[in-house]
């Protein structure tokens, strides 16, 4: 298995290599490294492997994976430099025009920190802490505390930005649980909201960088049903008017059980519309009861300790409320976009 995964990494290496445009590109990136890609099948594969060469087999697919993206990265990087290098040297470009004038407005909050404060609001009215982690995290917070040892398949699932130092852009507010575990006393309650990373493409609805907010809360016999209520006047709060959830089973490492929260389409009313993909609801927030093993990483007893755990897409969020059809406007800097929205949101 090992030649196979070094032959598919140079055969990948070479093939971006010879790209000659962005399209060509991120057609070669998919087929070594998409959901259905030569490196992804491999790494799905693992399971059927001996345990004691799973880990290094599974190691070495990351480091494969990694080496494919970082080349597609540097070559995405030439092509573009070409690109630049032949509009500068266009004999029809002119760099004495002037530039379009920027309209002058006064200042406004961002959507996505106006929906962040108003969860914030939510949560301290309830008594929740809100302290502020590191966006720099190191891979046991980001990955091993969580329940995600090195060769997880759910490594996948979140493509990540490696440092030289071995540390790396958290994927997630969810490092923040082991964090507060091993900093407060339970019983306790926190949420924690920020910014995160993925190595990802962007789209309509993915971007590599944008906002979540983890919640946790610690203390002895919680159930489902408390983390519904919670859920749920937390929404109501954010939509100001009465809304429709449902549970479904889902899969996340570190709670179990683990369920997706939808809510129901508010464009809609659930009749269906391209929204919601003509189903009636929308996907919105994992969450679950704390897995015993991140109980434990965290420095507490799972048979005295019980705990849940939610993870809302801040970013997400502040599409559905102000009915933001493209992901990339928030990060886009474009003053025309930010002009839309009212000063306001201060805590």
């Amino acid at each position: 298995m090992f030649d196979d995964i070094q032959k598919l990494e140079e055969q990948a290496v070479q093939a971006i290599n010879k790209a000659m445009d962005l399209d060509t590109l991120r057609k070669i990136e998919t087929e070594y490294t998409g959901k259905k890609g030569s490196i992804t099948l491999l790494l799905k594969g693992l399971g059927k492997m001996a345990p004691e060469e799973r880990k290094a087999a599974g190691m070495a697919c990351n480091n494969a994976k990694q080496a494919v993206l970082s080349a597609s990265e540097f070559r995405k990087n030439e092509i573009t430099e070409n690109e630049i290098k032949k509009q500068l040297d266009a004999p029809g470009f002119d760099p004495t025009l002037p530039s379009i004038p920027v309209k002058q407005m006064s200042g406004n909050f961002h959507p996505v920190s106006t929906i962040s404060f108003s969860v914030e609001k939510v949560f301290e009215k309830l008594g929740f802490k809100i302290p502020d982690y590191f966006e720099v995290e190191s891979e046991w917070f980001n990955f091993e505390a969580l329940n995600i040892p090195g060769d997880h398949p759910a490594r996948d699932m979140q493509d990540t930005f490696w440092l030289k130092n071995g540390s790396l852009l958290r994927t997630h507010t969810s490092p923040g649980q082991a964090r507060a575990m091993k900093e407060f006393k339970p019983p306790f309650r926190a949420i924690f909201p920020g910014r995160v990373f993925r190595y990802e493409r962007t789209d309509a609805s993915h971007e590599h960088t944008f906002h979540q907010v983890e919640g946790l809360m610690i203390d002895k016999n919680l159930s489902v049903s408390n983390l519904i209520a919670i859920m749920k006047l937390l929404l109501e709060a954010i939509f100001e008017q009465e809304i429709t959830i449902r549970l479904r089973p889902g899969y996340f490492p570190f709670v179990e059980p683990g369920f997706e929260l939808d809510i129901q389409c508010m464009t809609c009313g659930g009749s269906g519309c391209p929204v919601c993909k003509h189903s009636g609801w929308v996907e919105l927030l994992p969450c679950g009861l704390v897995h015993p093993e991140v109980l434990k990483a965290g420095g507490l007893d799972p048979d005295e300790w019980t705990g849940w755990a939610f993870g809302l897409g801040l970013t997400r969020l502040a599409m559905m409320k102000y009915k933001i059809n493209h992901i990339t406007h928030f990060m886009s800097g474009d003053l025309r976009f930010l002009s839309q929205f009212k000063a306001g949101g201060a805590r």
